[in-house]
């Protein structure tokens, strides 16, 4: 029977003081994005899920950075400053303080793994609750080509052999290491104490510690996670695989939740993105982070969320571009060419086609024509426009903020509204027209004379 896991503390070292050299990047590889969070901010979040509130981060480059991405409410953190590259059991020990506290368990993961779920981390607490010493999280693959090979008998982990090391009959094998591992927390030290640097780089490496804890007549197990939960980031190559990865999982879910996507391939989410059931996901479409879209909805293909909250049964697009502040009430409509910016769209209004409407407030069931903007920057500040209810806006209209239009108002096609209109009022914001009679023949004669003129002149 499995010991009671929540009874004991656990303390996990993230390992993330690499110099992402291969990343020929400017920054840390685990402060690239996955799904629009830095991908040690999805390890951590993993680490949360499983119940762990105490970890420990090994940083080296860009440390500032990594530890604001790595903050989790849920999480204390520690920071621990690798300043030597002398294997993974000597990264380990930079949180020497840190293990030292003297927890039940400790779990070693890597920065590098935003793919990995709370299920193999619970997997590897249990086994030490059950008396392991070592349990390393590996995984079975169709490929194990340079994997190190888990070499399992009777349910004991006898060791890790490197790809490099293992005879014929063991490169057979195809239960590989994942990287992660738990390890006892009152023995942590002194067995990765014990482990040597007696190989060709001079360093000491954490894979060496089954066979010190078995040497230490310690048990030393193994559990199995999905192998994409284990994909680990090295190249700009890795990133798009990982991406690809964590899309195809995030929106498998929702479809499973009852959320339509018409081409699910072609539909990109963020971390956070919330979709409702009986929602409808058109293809090409892009969820920037801080969106909420309610049940019902329909995003129509091309369209661009950001920041934005999409009503029930609201309807966007299609070549829609929603950004931080737009906010959809039930059943309103955002049309093709048109873009809200920190807005609130009223239930039931539509803002059809070829439209801007910033820092605005329009109310429920109010028409606003093709080719309407809100004219809110002077240059300086940034100024409100107002809409009430049931109120209609013909196109090509201007409304030149501050400015209000009441409840039931009309605005004439083509106006320039600089100043409030009543509620229930027309307003006319344009010069009179003036037809004059027979110009137009007069225009094309002279423009036929300046035609002429230049074929002249050419010659």
């Amino acid at each position: 029977m499995t010991a009671d896991r929540t009874k004991r503390t656990c303390l996990a070292v993230i390992l993330a003081a690499g110099e992402s050299t291969r990343m020929k990047s400017s920054k840390s590889k685990v402060l690239h994005p996955v799904a629009n969070r830095p991908m040690i901010a999805h390890v951590v979040d993993a680490l949360a899920r499983a119940g762990i509130a105490d970890i420990a981060l090994v940083l080296g480059r860009d440390a500032e950075k990594v530890e604001a991405a790595a903050k989790n409410a849920a999480v204390e953190s520690t920071v621990h400053i690798q300043t030597e590259r002398l294997g993974t059991a000597h990264a380990v020990l930079a949180a020497r303080d840190a293990i030292a506290r003297g927890y039940d368990d400790l779990l070693i993961v890597f920065g590098d793994t935003p793919l990995i779920t709370e299920a193999p981390l619970i997997a590897a607490r249990e086994g030490l609750a059950d008396g392991a010493d070592v349990v390393v999280i590996g995984f079975e693959t169709a490929d194990p080509t340079g994997y190190g090979r888990l070499i399992v008998e009777n349910g004991e982990l006898l060791a890790i052999r490197e790809h490099k090391d293992a005879t014929d009959t063991e490169r057979a094998i195809t239960y590989c290491n994942g990287g992660l591992m738990a390890v006892n927390g009152r023995k942590a030290l002194e067995l990765i104490g014990l482990i040597g640097n007696e190989n060709a780089k001079g360093e000491y490496y954490l894979t060496d510690i089954v066979e010190v804890a078995r040497a230490s007549a310690g048990r030393a197990i193994a559990v199995a996670a999905p192998e994409e939960e284990l994909t680990g980031c090295n190249t700009r190559a890795e990133l798009a695989v990982i991406e690809r990865l964590w899309q195809q999982r995030r929106r498998h879910a929702m479809m499973i939740e009852g959320v339509s996507m018409i081409a699910p391939e072609t539909v990109f989410l963020s971390y956070d993105t919330e979709i409702g059931r009986d929602a409808t996901i058109e293809p090409n479409v892009v969820f920037g982070p801080g969106v909420t879209v309610e049940s019902g909805a329909v995003i129509h293909s091309f369209s661009h969320l950001e920041g934005a909250h999409v009503g029930a049964d609201a309807e966007i697009g299609p070549y829609a571009r929603l950004r931080p502040g737009a906010k959809l009430g039930a059943g309103s409509k955002v049309g093709n060419f048109t873009e809200i910016k920190k807005a609130e769209v009223g239930a039931g209004a539509k803002v059809n086609h070829l439209s801007y409407i910033g820092d605005a407030f329009i109310g429920a069931h109010t028409n606003v024509g093709a080719g309407t903007i809100t004219c809110n920057y002077d240059g300086i500040n940034k100024h409100i426009t107002r809409i009430g209810t049931d109120a209609f806006i013909g196109s090509n209209t201007s409304l030149v903020a501050p400015v209000t239009v009441g409840n039931g108002a009309y605005i004439a096609s083509g106006s320039v509204i600089t100043v409030d209109v009543p509620d229930d009022a027309v307003a006319f914001g344009r010069a009179r027209q003036e037809n004059k009679e027979g110009r137009a023949v007069l225009i094309r004669e002279r423009n036929q004379a300046i035609k002429d003129a230049k074929k002249k002149d050419a010659r």
